[in-house]
């Protein structure tokens, strides 16, 4: 029901605008000049129509299942109620839901199943009522704001007004979750760094996570020295750009210097797609295609190859992040003031002294812009080295080892029970906070060089 009410929604503003520029169109030609376009006349009555009810709707959901838990749990015999801690009237209305949604495990109670058809009815009661009052909202605000067009309106002014008020608000929810992903890695972390010590933590040698979560489970004691992790991460992440970084500058200087436009109009769309395939597909080429045939290459050298290896993982992931550098390169490099390249070009300097003097100095900033994100994108990836690096976090630098990433241990520690009371789920947070740390200090870095740069040839 939520979704027709947002489709009413939108198609009740539409009728709204409509309504809103015909009447700002009958302004148009009289004796006092209208203020406003009729664009915005309808606008102003398409926001005041549209924005109040998502807004109601958005409440309407957000506290709707509190609402109807409520009343479930005060609908329930005293008897079932009384004494009852928090945790198993939790689990009463967890039954009563899977109850209603047909997954029943046991046969339930009477108490329960009247629960379960008391539930299913408020809920349709309740997703009724929230389209009926939506749409009664939005009929009320449609005849308010267009009762107040008139030829003097500002419609403009107060459309302006609106969408700079939604602009601020759309910031201060990206900030507010900025801050809200800190604070919730901050204080994970910090209940991770009050069981396990900092300095093993991050000078540990041996990464073995997997201790007992309940009584009946049979596993180790846990280790979570994460220097094996990070030397993975750094290892897959330097093959990466070692095989991104030059083909991708090599390719931008080729189209900006040397391509005519056919063959740059060929190459660019074709470079662009590597950026949209979806990693998934990058793992299965590396599974399936790559890593054997690094294995059959080794075989030949007399090398024993890991299954699983670095360079399977971190060739191809290199080969993923070849648009973000090719492209910001070529940007940062066709952004260089064209005097620039022909002053060079009038003194008697080739095209390659022309390009290594004068344009890569002077793209440096947006050059090492593009190296770092893409640094980033590597650092981050979790598909392709699951698939083809491996999850056992090995303490080795040979490209041809099994090694693992802290985004793959960090999905690895979450699957399964997740019950965030133990240090093997919390250390999922603690490499989040290395990782977060790293990226930052990779964008803070490049800001650095981009600002430093840009003051010189500018």
């Amino acid at each position: 029901m939520f979704g027709y009410t947002v489709l009413l929604i939108i198609a009740l503003s539409l009728v709204a605008f409509y309504v809103g520029r015909a009447q700002g169109a009958a302004f148009v030609g009289g004796d006092v000049k209208s203020h406003s376009l009729p664009s915005y006349h309808g606008a102003f009555v398409a926001v005041w129509v549209g924005i109040p009810a998502i807004v109601l709707v958005l409440i309407w959901v957000a506290l709707q299942g509190t609402v109807i838990d409520q009343a479930l749990l005060g609908s329930l015999p005293a008897s079932m109620t009384e004494g009852a801690s928090v945790s198993q009237l939790r689990l009463f209305l967890s039954e009563i839901k899977n109850v209603a949604a047909g997954r029943i495990f046991s046969e339930p109670t009477p108490e329960i199943q009247a629960a379960a058809e008391t539930y299913i009815r408020w809920q349709g009661i309740a997703r009724w009522a929230m389209l009926v009052a939506a749409t009664a909202l939005m009929v009320i605000a449609l005849v308010i704001a267009r009762g107040r067009l008139t030829t003097r309106f500002r419609a403009r002014n107060n459309v302006e007004r609106v969408m700079s008020g939604l602009m601020v608000f759309c910031s201060t929810v990206a900030i507010l979750t900025t801050i809200g992903i800190i604070a919730s890695l901050l204080f994970e972390a910090y209940r991770f760094f009050e069981q396990v010590p900092v300095t093993e933590f991050l000078f540990g040698l041996n990464w073995e996570p997997q201790i007992r979560l309940r009584e009946d489970q049979i596993a180790g004691a846990g280790a979570f020295g994460a220097v094996p992790v990070f030397v993975g991460t750094i290892l897959i992440a330097t093959i990466a750009m070692l095989v991104a970084t030059p083909i991708g500058l090599f390719t931008a200087i080729f189209l900006v210097e040397y391509a005519n436009d056919r063959v740059r109009n060929i190459i660019k769309p074709i470079m662009e797609i590597l950026a949209g395939i979806p990693t998934v597909v990058y793992g299965f080429f590396a599974v399936l295609t790559v890593a054997p045939a690094i294995r059959e290459f080794g075989s030949l050298l007399g090398i024993a190859v890991s299954p699983n290896s670095a360079l399977a993982a971190g060739g191809v992931m290199g080969i993923m992040i070849i648009p973000f550098i090719s492209s910001l390169s070529d940007d940062a490099l066709k952004a260089v003031p064209r005097a620039m390249r022909d002053g060079s070009l009038a003194l008697g300097a080739t095209r390659s002294e022309t390009m290594t003097k004068v344009l890569l100095p002077a793209a440096l900033p947006g050059i090492m812009g593009g190296i770092l994100l893409a640094l980033s994108r590597a650092i981050g990836e979790t598909m392709i080295v699951v698939m083809a690096a491996g999850l056992i976090a090995t303490m080795t630098i040979n490209p041809i080892d099994s090694v693992t990433t802290v985004t793959v241990q960090i999905v690895t520690l979450l699957i399964g029970d997740t019950e965030f009371d133990s240090p093997k789920t919390l250390a999922a947070f603690a490499l989040g906070l290395v990782l977060f740390i790293v990226t930052l200090s990779l964008n803070v870095l490049a800001l650095h060089i981009v600002r430093k740069y840009r003051e010189q040839y500018e």
